[in-house]
């Protein structure tokens, strides 16, 4: 009989807007890790964690930090926008996201966010 991985991993290589971009997903029994790359290297490292306080639509809030790297505003946007659904998905499960984005802008981060869909463990 063969034994199932500690943990499930998908890779996907992808030119989006121009730009050639890695996304590797992970799910671990208590999170999900997200590498979103368009540098070849993990960049800001970002906890996103969702909140067990709602807010009045009963969808969990996000909180965001900075482990590694720049704390910027747009660093927590980005991060919230690139997998707010991944952890929606995932059960509320609170995501590890590393990212070193060229492009940072709506569309890019849109087509970001399919990708990272396509490469689903969750």
């Amino acid at each position: 009989m063969e034994a199932s991985p500690i943990v499930t991993s998908k890779q996907r290589e992808e030119v989006v807007h121009g730009v050639p971009t890695e996304v590797v997903c992970t799910a671990f029994s208590n999170s999900v890790l997200v590498v979103v790359t368009q540098y070849g290297k993990m960049g800001t490292i970002v906890y996103v964690d969702p909140n067990t306080v709602g807010d009045n639509v009963g969808r969990p809030s996000l909180t965001t930090k900075v482990l590694l790297g720049k704390d910027e505003p747009l660093v927590h946007v980005c991060a919230k926008n690139l997998v707010a659904f991944v952890s929606r998905e995932a059960g509320n499960k609170p995501i590890l996201l590393a990212m070193a984005l060229k492009d940072k802008t709506v569309e890019g981060i849109q087509a970001l966010r399919e990708v990272i869909r396509s490469c689903q463990v969750w």
